[in-house]
């Protein structure tokens, strides 16, 4: 059986509605759809904390900074469907380009100073992408509580630096990045992988453990980054674009993990770009 799929801004405001007239609590989980592991644990968190959920899924061309990426990023609605019907959700709210972006659309939301390192200094645009159809999720839903992954930490800390700036009465909850057994993240790009890319991937996040390990025992942190990017590249990644500790809240550069911080990492395997975090300390 497959969740329901609800298309019209208008029928899932009246749902919305309802819901609350009833006094019950609504969490969204936002996503683009290609749903894995790591999408459902968010949904289980969303149905543990909230009374009803809604999942949405809408591939957003305005955090796309390459065409192409646009074009190749799975799109596959109706498994998602199955995949959420045995969780329960109570809506999958699904809408298309112009009930997002109708004609005229003129409105840009941007996160200053989070969104200038990392992904942010790759991507030109990505985050006014994320900003601006994240706030009208969380308006569209009335959501009180919206479920992020951990995995895209840096889009964890704008979310819910926009949500604090726009005074958006929703609560952002970020959950722990779910990974395969041997230790990569689960991610939908994972799909695009070939199967011997498949095979190294993994190495990414190996040689981020071996870097923490290293600076929590008070090694030269140029040194431990040097080697973990020649580890990376052994296994076939072709450029690293960042392997920075950050601090957890503001995103500045560490050279030790002298308050909450974490590991985060970007790099390219076989035309398929890869990101990861881990905390540190």
């Amino acid at each position: 059986m497959s969740a329901p799929i609800v298309r019209s801004l208008s029928d899932l405001r009246g749902m919305v509605a309802r819901w609350k007239q009833s006094g019950e609590t609504v969490g969204v989980v936002p996503t683009m759809g290609a749903l894995h592991q790591g999408h459902l644990s968010l949904v289980r968190a969303a149905k543990e904390g909230c009374d009803r959920v809604i999942v949405t899924i809408f591939i957003n061309p305005k955090q796309f900074n390459n065409p192409e990426d646009y074009e190749n990023y799975p799109r596959t609605e109706e498994d998602d469907a199955r995949k959420l019907g045995p969780l329960d959700v109570d809506a999958v709210y699904v809408p298309d380009g112009p009930t997002m972006y109708p004609d005229g659309f003129a409105t840009n939301v941007s996160v200053g100073g989070l969104t200038n390192v990392l992904c942010g200094a790759h991507r030109p645009g990505h985050f006014d992408g994320v900003a601006t159809v994240v706030s009208k999720l969380f308006l569209q839903t009335q959501a009180d509580r919206a479920y992020f992954g951990e995995k895209d930490f840096q889009q964890l800390q704008v979310v819910t630096r926009l949500a604090a700036d726009l005074d958006i009465p929703i609560e952002v909850v970020g959950c722990p990045t779910i990974r395969e057994e041997d230790g990569l993240a689960m991610s939908s790009r994972n799909l695009l992988l070939s199967d011997r890319a498949r095979v190294w991937a993994p190495e990414l996040n190996a040689a981020m453990e071996e870097l923490a390990e290293g600076l929590l025992a008070g090694g030269d942190a140029a040194d431990l980054r040097a080697q973990a990017v020649a580890r990376i590249e052994r296994a076939g990644f072709t450029d690293v674009e960042y392997l920075d500790l950050r601090a957890c809240d503001t995103l500045e550069e560490l050279t030790s993990p002298t308050r909450p911080a974490r590991l985060l990492a970007a790099a390219w395997l076989a035309g398929v770009r890869l990101i990861d975090n881990i905390a540190v300390g």
